[in-house]
């Protein structure tokens, strides 16, 4: 019986935690106008939506909404094929701003069939926070117009 009791409200948390990754990532429409960006826990909502559209391109491996972290896993693009790439994207405020988001980058070179870590370029990292900083500010422009 004791069982019993412990296994319901671990149940609930999971299910609850699911309904809130699934909340935001999903793109709600109001009245087939703009694109409708809902909060996430103590991330602002338009960086944390931006940051999904941004890097679309690669393979989401975790979010934490509360946190306000969401973490790319490996890819590596056609035209080249011996380098991957991974980024984490971290967002630090509530609000809509140029400090607001931070991103790092990881890149690895296969060498001899083994990946081995290798340096990144540091403007990548901030080209990518500014095109989320540019996605962010477009859509609270259009939800707000």
């Amino acid at each position: 019986m004791r069982k019993m009791n412990m296994i319901k409200p671990i149940l609930t948390a999971a299910f609850a935690g699911l309904l809130l990754v699934s909340g935001c990532q999903s793109r709600g429409k109001a009245n087939d106008g703009p694109l409708v960006v809902q909060s996430v826990g103590a991330s602002n909502p338009y960086l944390w939506r931006a940051t999904l559209d941004t890097l679309s391109t690669l393979p989401l491996q975790s979010t934490d909404p509360i946190g306000g972290i969401i973490s790319y896993d490996w890819k590596s693009f056609p035209d080249s094929p011996n380098e991957r790439v991974k980024a984490t994207v971290f967002i630090l405020d509530s609000r809509l701003r140029a400090d607001g988001v931070k991103v790092t980058v990881h890149r690895q070179v296969n060498t001899e069939g083994q990946w081995a870590d290798a340096a990144a370029d540091p403007e990548t990292a901030i080209q990518l926070e500014n095109k989320i900083l540019e996605r962010a500010r477009l859509l609270r422009t259009s939800q707000i117009g």
